[in-house]
């Protein structure tokens, strides 16, 4: 199939986000830390991931497939290289985030809507929580920002010597929260007609970085929101509980 090479790349990436990694948090007080020895930190973030019955009509869990639900996984190490010095290309291709500001924790579940029809391309994804030390989450998603705008249009080259153009864009996510963005890559591959569109919406709520990527795919859908919304509501209902 004539998408298969960045869809492969875009798969990859997916297995790479969703091994993780955890830390405790040393600003702990006792009390937390007592909270936190009956309840362990990873299992209560874990409580704001999306479930089947908060997904709409026709998406399902994919945690089998995406082993990324358990915070010790094996892990890219972390690179001393910030978000401000990384290579343009690892916006679209690796877990920039747990490589350039690594969280004291992440959790992840696997996402798919399976297509109808050939004329649909379905959407596959997943839903990460990062939880940062108190003020580093403001900071992520500003550096975020400063990427996108430092990388708003560059090459990347792929393993076989494939040179593609990306542009990147960052658009207002909608929905409620401390801060929020959506990062769109578009990639021009030589010899397609239509570009590829990778997806990633951010939600930021005090020291939690909610995130919902998407595989590409080279039609616009309404998917993105549709996951984002529920996985903003499920992770807010988790924490006010």
């Amino acid at each position: 199939m004539v998408r298969a090479r960045p869809v492969v790349v875009a798969m990859a990436a997916l297995a790479v986000l969703g091994t993780s990694a955890c830390s405790a948090d040393s600003s702990a007080h006792p009390a937390e830390v007592a909270a936190s020895a009956r309840v362990p930190l990873q299992d209560r973030l874990r409580s704001g991931l999306l479930t089947q019955d908060r997904l709409p009509e026709g998406f399902e869990l994919l945690s089998a497939q995406v082993d990324s639900t358990t915070t010790g996984a094996p892990h890219l190490p972390a690179s001393t290289v910030s978000l401000a010095q990384m290579p343009c290309s690892e916006l679209g291709v690796e877990s920039f985030m747990t490589r350039h500001a690594p969280p004291l924790e992440d959790v992840a579940v696997g996402l798919e809507r399976h297509p109808p029809d050939l004329a649909d391309e379905g959407w596959f994804g997943q839903e990460v929580l990062d939880r940062y030390a108190p003020g580093r989450a403001a900071e992520v998603m500003a550096a975020i920002r400063g990427a996108a705008q430092r990388c708003a249009s560059y090459t990347s080259t792929l393993s076989d010597g494939t040179r593609v153009q990306d542009v990147v864009s960052v658009a207002a996510a909608g929905v409620p929260a401390d801060d929020s963005l959506v990062l769109r890559i578009t990639s021009d591959y030589p010899g397609q007609s239509d570009p590829f569109v990778t997806e990633t919406a951010f939600a930021r709520e005090g020291d939690v970085i909610l995130m919902v990527q998407k595989v590409v795919a080279q039609k616009s859908s309404p998917d993105m929101e549709a996951v984002l919304a529920p996985a903003v509501a499920a992770y807010r209902a988790a924490a006010a509980g």
